[in-house]
């Protein structure tokens, strides 16, 4: 046991918040620390995968991404596109037709952004990927994704109760990981299905198996679509332990869609007096 002037020198990395490009997010005072653990929170097709790409490939952190939700080819293509600012579908096409190579040099330099593209990986792997990183590297990651969480391989599940438990376990474990590795671990997951659409703000309620006991900070993404092929993501922080919170959803960080480099771009918006800048 630590007295509070031990826990000074022990705390290591722990609280210290990660690089992010989300300004609107820190006006709300959303920040993704070390040695904690997070939800994104989305509808499928929202785009939760984006949030947490966009947040892997900025500062050049040590970043470990499993992902099991999506290929290698999306991979690539999505953070090639975010790390050189260039079109998506031109990256694809070169990619798919042998051209690639001139885009090699650049991605080249996040040689410590790592992937895991299993598509229901076992905590073993998880702890394996990690192990080798420390070994490979000198350094466990900073941040830690699990794309998705319900992708993650707990063992048999019976029935919804067994589910839920399983889940509810699983955020611990990712929890514990957390404090352990130092790293902030975000882990992405789904919505109950009345809100699986994702045109409307989704409220802590709206997470899938009620898993929302263990996380620090729980975001979820609701969005807005014109029919001219542009998307507005809009992000609430429902849990916060260390600041604002809404669990109702309806107070939101908005960020527009850049179509061609997969970038979210900030969109100015109104905050509670508080946070007001």
């Amino acid at each position: 046991m630590f007295s509070l002037a031990q826990s000074v020198g022990i705390r290591g990395a722990a609280g210290e918040p990660l690089p992010h490009p989300f300004k609107s997010l820190s006006r709300l005072e959303v920040e993704f620390r070390r040695a904690e653990f997070s939800l994104v929170v989305a509808g499928p097709g929202t785009g939760k995968s984006l949030f947490a790409a966009n947040l892997a490939t900025y500062g050049n952190m040590p970043v470990m991404y499993f992902s099991a939700d999506s290929s290698a080819a999306t991979q690539t293509v999505r953070t090639t596109a975010m790390i050189t600012g260039g079109d998506a579908k031109s990256i694809k096409a070169a990619l798919l037709g042998g051209d690639f190579a001139k885009y090699l040099a650049e991605i080249g330099k996040r040689w410590w952004l790592r992937f895991n593209y299993s598509a229901s990986p076992a905590t073993s792997e998880l702890e394996r990927d990690l192990l080798c990183y420390l070994e490979v590297y000198g350094t466990i990651p900073h941040l830690i994704v699990v794309d998705n969480i319900t992708n993650v391989d707990t063992g048999a599940v019976g029935d919804a109760e067994s589910y839920t438990f399983g889940l509810e376990g699983l955020c611990e474990y990712l929890s514990e990981m957390a404090r352990a590795t130092n790293a902030h671990v975000l882990g992405l997951h789904h919505v109950t299905g009345e809100h699986s659409d994702g045109l409307n703000p989704i409220p802590l309620s709206g997470v899938k198996g009620k898993v929302h006991r263990v996380p620090s900070l729980i975001l979820t993404i609701h969005k807005e679509v014109d029919g001219m092929n542009s998307r507005v993501l809009n992000v609430s922080p429902v849990k916060n332990r260390e600041g604002f919170e809404d669990s109702s959803g309806g107070t939101f960080a908005s960020f527009r869609l850049n179509r061609a480099n997969l970038r979210l771009e900030e969109i100015e918006g109104d905050f509670p007096t508080d946070f007001a800048a």
